[in-house]
């Protein structure tokens, strides 16, 4: 089975997002991989390179960092992998699945042309 992209629904679902026109969502979604991570599946590592952007469509994604432990959780809406890409930096954590959870990701070129410029 190919790679399923995530629905333009599910991507309209992140606050982020919302605001993009309809287009630019649409070219999104076509770019973006979705995946549904085991529970205890490592998303990314920490002191990784960056080259993803992710978005949350469904469970809960422990953030952690070695110095410190769990930081936060993440959930459906919200979006993580943006810090290695902005700012050029490995990853600066570790996001895992917990239980049944969903992903959509993106390169780091579709991210630089439709979502980097949201942050500013």
């Amino acid at each position: 089975m190919g790679q399923q992209s995530p629905s333009l629904d599910e991507l309209a679902g992140v606050p982020l997002l919302a605001n993009l026109p309809h287009d630019s969502l649409a070219r999104l979604a076509e770019g973006m991989e979705r995946r549904e991570p085991e529970p205890g599946e490592v998303v990314l590592r920490e002191g990784d390179q960056g080259d993803r952007f992710y978005v949350v469509l469904s469970g809960m994604l422990p953030v952690r960092r070695h110095d410190v432990g769990q930081r936060r959780v993440l959930m459906p809406g919200e979006y993580f992998g943006e810090v290695a890409l902005v700012e050029d930096v490995p990853r600066t954590a570790t996001v895992s699945a917990v239980r049944a959870s969903a992903v959509a990701s993106c390169d780091e070129a579709a991210f630089a042309e439709l979502v980097r410029p949201l942050f500013w």
